[in-house]
């Protein structure tokens, strides 16, 4: 027996169906659903009909569901459980779609990853507001804590001390070397021919500084003879046009990484683990902002983490 359920059954049967199994009586489902009574019995005949059997026992206390009765409720529920979620996740990307986003963003996250994370949320919210900062994490956390910033994006530092903000890690940051598409250290590199074609670094924060010291020291290649700038711009422009080799977190490249000018370098020596991702409030949850900046941002990370070799920078 085909029914064609898809076509006949409506959601007012579902919500009858489903009150009357609550109620377990017609009369008390009526006063539930806010209809009179004659109009839910018809509502309930026509559910019997599409579904071709009976679906509750009357009897003088009540009504009491068949098996068939049991299983329409129960699908019934399913539907309108889903149907009440989509209409909270479409007041929530209402909400998203014309709110605002105050941003703190740390200097790797800030230059390579937002760029792009930002390309996908104006692209599905246009009408969202954001501003962002760019700080380190000890001056971003104060205007967390007083409510200046929603979030922050960047490397997971653990605390000194603990304190009331949820790190929740959505990716690694990895020291790694990179050079431009087409560079011959690509057929293979060794710390002797990397040190062969010359360095160029950032002047980035004291963390990060020491952290790539230590792994040009793993690797023996001397930094101190290493061109340094404060300028991202500057690095990306002599990789792209030079045989120079940086040493830098993977993302802060991102953009060419992706689109394949940029490749990173397989690393003889294995790179610490960097964790990265978001920092908030314990006490606040993320609004509908926050939420859709966090979507978008996982969304662009699972583009570079697709992106062939994208592991080829580290152990």
């Amino acid at each position: 027996m085909t029914r064609h359920l898809d076509q006949r059954l409506k959601l007012r049967l579902l919500r009858a169906v489903d009150a009357i199994g609550t109620q377990r009586s017609i009369l008390k489902a009526s006063t539930a659903l806010g209809i009179a009574q004659p109009a839910l019995s018809r509502s309930l005949a026509e559910a019997e009909a599409v579904a071709g059997m009976p679906l509750f026992e009357r009897h003088s206390r009540g009504v009491t569901p068949t098996a068939a009765g049991a299983a329409l409720i129960a699908t019934a529920r399913k539907v309108l459980a889903e149907l009440r979620r989509l209409d909270g996740e479409l007041d929530g990307l209402a909400v998203a779609a014309h709110g605002t986003l105050a941003l703190g963003a740390l200097p790797v996250a800030a230059a390579g990853l937002l760029p792009g994370v930002m390309a996908r949320l104006t692209a599905r919210h246009p009408a969202l507001i954001v501003s962002m900062v760019q700080g380190r994490t000890e001056d971003l956390l104060p205007r967390l804590a007083a409510g200046e910033i929603d979030l922050i994006v960047g490397r997971l530092y653990d605390p000194p001390v603990p304190d009331s903000f949820v790190r929740e890690t959505l990716y690694e940051e990895p020291i790694s070397l990179l050079v431009r598409a087409g560079h011959p250290l690509t057929e293979g590199a060794s710390p002797a021919r990397i040190a062969g074609y010359g360095l160029v670094l950032p002047t980035v924060s004291q963390r990060v500084g020491v952290e790539i010291d230590e792994l040009l020291a793993l690797l023996g290649l001397p930094g101190t003879m290493a061109l340094r700038s404060s300028s991202y711009e500057f690095i990306r422009e002599m990789l792209h046009t030079t045989d120079l080799v940086s040493v830098m977190p993977l993302n802060m490249l991102a953009g060419d990484l992706l689109r394949g000018t940029i490749r990173p370098l397989a690393l003889p020596v294995p790179a610490p683990r960097r964790p990265a991702g978001i920092i908030r409030r314990a006490d606040r949850p993320l609004g509908p902002a926050a939420e859709a900046l966090t979507d978008s941002l996982r969304g662009y990370l699972a583009e570079l983490e697709a992106m062939p070799n994208r592991h080829a920078g580290w152990a």
